[in-house]
């Protein structure tokens, strides 16, 4: 866990992912699962699309961008996660990927990557194929990263409009997963706390 005052602090759920377009069905997807994590008494931060345009993640060089700096703080900070990625080519995106890669520098801290952390994964793709595939993806990277799946990963198919102009999901299954990743990471860290 992270160095604060854990028995009354809101847990700080970080949620990452979207395209490099703003307003992306990725990024709607994610903020709905925020939304839901917040009102589990969660602190949420989103970190979306432009905001992940870093620069590739270079292990042998300790110089970061202040975006960079910025990613890596939360990550060192954050108590659970909730990543989201559009399907690409089957697998997870290289704009969500790069940013996972930056978890790199929590290699040698008293918490090393994400030990011990609930994240909340969503998958998007133009058909189920890819959506499935990416979300596998997902939980490997996860528990590479010492990481927690949450039991349930939500898959959305982009084909189909899931979103209005407001960002309010339209179709009520896909509303109940996004809404279930993102109480689970959050009743997650509560039972940690309980323990």
């Amino acid at each position: 866990m992270v160095n604060r005052d854990a028995a009354h602090a809101a847990p700080l759920v970080i949620g990452i992912g979207g395209t490099t377009r703003p307003g992306s069905s990725t990024e709607q997807a994610l903020r709905v699962s925020l939304r839901a994590a917040k009102a589990e008494g969660a602190e949420t931060v989103l970190l979306a699309g432009p905001a992940l345009r870093l620069p590739m993640y270079s292990p042998e060089t300790a110089e970061r961008s202040p975006e960079a700096v910025q990613l890596i703080d939360l990550l060192r900070r954050c108590d659970g996660l909730i990543i989201a990625s559009p399907s690409y080519h089957g697998s997870v995106s290289g704009l969500v990927k790069n940013a996972l890669d930056y978890a790199e520098d929590l290699s040698a801290d008293e918490r090393v990557y994400f030990d011990g952390c609930p994240i909340g994964l969503i998958a998007v793709a133009a058909g189920w194929q890819g959506a499935g595939q990416t979300l596998a993806a997902m939980r490997s990277i996860a528990h590479s990263l010492r990481g927690w799946p949450t039991p349930l990963g939500a898959m959305l198919n982009s084909t189909m409009q899931r979103f209005d102009e407001a960002g309010d999901c339209l179709d009520p299954s896909a509303k109940i997963q996004l809404e279930d990743v993102g109480r689970q990471v959050v009743r997650f860290l509560r039972m940690q706390r309980a323990a």
